[in-house]
């Protein structure tokens, strides 16, 4: 079976891809969509709290409109606004303009003066991928250094709020606009580790819509004609140079010292903890999704500042809570899963952070101006990702919030689904109404910190750690009942480096699944989980999940490795595997299905594609074949045995030597 090349790209839930801005415009739309336009009460549920704002405003509009040539006059507008609305012509004309209510302003107790950059086809420091920006508000002090070097790039981790600006007003909600709304938001929250939504604006003409982006999409304000209502433009500049860190979309519990240092501090068994954020490990590049980032840090006063991993993620609030499972794991001494620290649900201004009601402050996105477009479609969603509950009792408030994220992404499966392959259903919204869910901002506190497992410092260190992995997935199941569900090249972890920390072990407890729920969902309809190259065969066709679909994993993270790097944490460019972040589950299924069918085919064609440096595996990766697949077939029987099996491989691979220069193929 031949392997074809990759085609085609994918965002921050995929493994090992590159990406350019013409394949990612429209992946960055679908991740936001459904995106709500003119949300009555935007306005106020963002600028509403930014103090004397709606006071100032009036005043500077006033002025504004005061003497022998005003900037503004009733009837005709903004003076000296360029009729061709050309974007160069345009943010000169606003700079001009924010820094005349800049500096008309009075600032009262504020110390933070902020400025309009535009950079146009500049492009901007520490892009995912190529980006540009039309205009942006700074901090007036980063605007400085950036002027006093030109040639420099200026960086998207001190950009505060991105605009994107178009010469036509019938552009104000088209495709090129939104992409450009999404391709900046993405790279504030890539920059930013802090940053939980992100502000925006889109002037296309004369009209003004304001932007709102956080972890479940996109909402924006209604349009605005500047000419006609000059007003609203004043209170937005203003409200953009006046808004605080918090109102921006920042974290006010991760906290910066005059020095520079930032913390964060807990209640833990009754005491208060600060813990010191030493440095950024992960931060995912997307805008909707679990956003999942991960900081090492350590215990203030610590002298010894033992490592301490500290990870915040937007769940949905009908998933049971990682931190509950990783308690119940490190109580019930499971080995070689991440022990548990500490685990919280973020408050901010009082209240569990989350994006329905914290972030968007229940705006109702029911009497958006396009909603009823929207519900003129049938929404579909699929439910890769969503697993099954089970477990813990959840309180009031999660009651809420889950039946109103299970009630949205409810649907019936039509009689034209019901003959369709099970992997191939959709989640049909039969009643058109859109699917509002929420997510709620969690933080785990771990006391294990190790490396991804590919960037192992030789192969047999690697094998190794797969059996401890291995090791670490079977207690957690015998022990507990837990399915870890998420067996991935990014969640199986070494540490080559201290003792008092697991040598191997498995983290992210995110798309956990008890056994009892596999039970119950067994015949029935039921959630897929996983990361897509490492799905199993029998998942991607709509399998219920089970322990074996997590050891079939296991396999093929191992089978990625050998063929995406040559070497520890060497990426060997784009593979001939890539393109399995975005075959669709029948694809996927049928191109795995052939690759381990034939002995003789995965030897020849299949080793033919593992690298130079982890060729040597290849003996390994075929014994393992042959336990996972017996006969070259997907497993038909439940097999506990098959942990101790795939262990014996790979130590017995160990013992023979997978460093050293001679591989038999037997």
């Amino acid at each position: 079976m031949h392997l074809k090349a990759p085609h085609t790209r994918d965002l921050g839930s995929s493994a090992d891809t590159s990406e350019f801005r013409t394949d990612t415009d429209s992946i960055l739309i679908k991740e936001l969509r459904p995106i709500y336009t003119g949300v009555p009460g935007f306005f106020e549920a963002f600028f509403g709290e930014v103090e004397g704002l709606q006071s100032a405003a009036e005043v500077l509009f006033q002025m504004c409109k005061g003497g022998d040539n005003p900037h503004y006059r009733e009837g005709e507008g903004w003076r000296d606004w360029p009729q061709s609305a050309e974007e160069g012509d345009v943010l000169k004309w606003l700079t001009q303009l924010t820094n005349y209510l800049l500096n008309s302003a009075e600032m009262g107790e504020r110390t933070q003066r902020r400025t309009v950059i535009g950079h146009g086809t500049r492009l901007l420091r520490g892009s995912t991928a190529t980006r540009k920006l039309d205009i942006g508000f700074v901090r007036e002090e980063d605007a400085a250094e950036q002027d006093a070097d030109e040639s420099s790039k200026f960086p998207w981790a001190k950009m505060l709020v991105p605009a994107e600006l178009k010469s036509n007003a019938n552009e104000d909600t088209e495709y090129k606009t939104i992409g450009g709304v999404a391709r900046a938001a993405r790279e504030v929250f890539f920059a930013q580790d802090s940053r939980r939504f992100v502000l925006a604006f889109t002037l296309c003409g004369p009209l003004l819509r304001l932007w709102e982006i956080d972890r479940l999409g996109a909402i924006a304000s209604e349009k605005y004609d500047i000419h006609k209502e000059g007003l609203i433009l004043v209170r937005s500049l203003l409200g953009f140079l006046w808004m605080n860190d918090e109102q921006l979309g920042f974290d006010p519990t991760i906290i910066t010292t005059t020095e520079g240092t930032r913390y964060i501090e807990i209640d833990r068994n009754g005491q208060r903890e600060c813990l010191v954020l030493d440095k950024l490990i992960m931060r995912v590049a997307c805008t909707a999704g679990r956003a999942t980032t991960c900081w090492k840090a350590y215990l203030d006063g610590d002298s010894k500042r033992k490592t301490l991993i500290i990870k915040d993620s937007w769940q949905f609030p009908e998933r049971e809570v990682e931190g509950d499972l990783l308690r119940e794991a490190t109580d019930a001494g499971v080995i070689n899963v991440a022990r548990h620290y500490y685990h919280e649900t973020v408050r901010v201004s009082g209240s569990d952070d989350d994006v329905c009601e914290n972030i968007r402050r229940r705006l109702d996105l029911t009497k958006a101006e396009n909603y009823k477009t929207i519900c003129s479609k049938p929404v579909v969603r699929r439910e890769v990702g969503l697993r099954q509950q089970g477990g813990r009792r959840q309180n009031s408030k999660e009651q809420n919030r889950s039946k109103q994220s299970a009630q949205s992404m409810s649907g019936e499966v039509s009689s034209k689904e019901k003959g369709r392959s099970p992997n191939n259903r959709k989640r049909i919204n039969r009643t058109n109404t859109p699917p509002v869910a929420n997510r709620v901002h969690r933080r785990v506190i771990l006391c294990d910190y190790g490396k991804a497992i590919y960037k192992a410092s030789t192969r047999a260190r690697l094998l190794d750690a797969f059996k401890g992995c291995i090791d670490g997935y079977e207690s957690l199941y015998s022990t507990t009942g837990i399915l870890q569900g998420d067996i991935s090249k990014n969640n199986l972890l070494i540490n080559e480096d201290d003792d008092e920390m697991w040598a191997s072990f498995l983290i992210d407890l995110d798309f956990a699944i008890r056994k009892e729920a596999v039970d119950e969902a067994a015949g029935g309809a039921h959630n897929k989980t996983g990361t897509r190259p490492f799905m199993a065969i029998g998942v991607l066709y709509g399998e219920t999940h089970s322990f074996m679909h997590d050891l079939e994993s296991f396999f093929w993270v191992l089978f990625w490795i050998c063929v995406n790097y040559d070497g520890p944490g060497e990426k060997f460019g784009p593979s001939a595997i890539e393109n399995w972040n975005y075959m669709n589950d029948t694809e996927l299924g049928i191109q795995k299905t052939g690759l381990i069918s034939n002995e003789a085919d995965f030897l020849g064609e299949v080793g033919f594609n593992f690298t130079e440096y982890y060729r040597p595996l290849l003996r390994c990766v075929n014994r393992l074949r042959r336990e996972v697949f017996p006969r070259g077939q997907r497993w038909q029987t439940q097999d506990i045995q098959l942990c101790s099996r795939m262990r014996e491989i790979l130590q017995n691979e160990i013992k023979e030597g997978v460093d050293s220069e001679a591989s038999v193929i037997t």
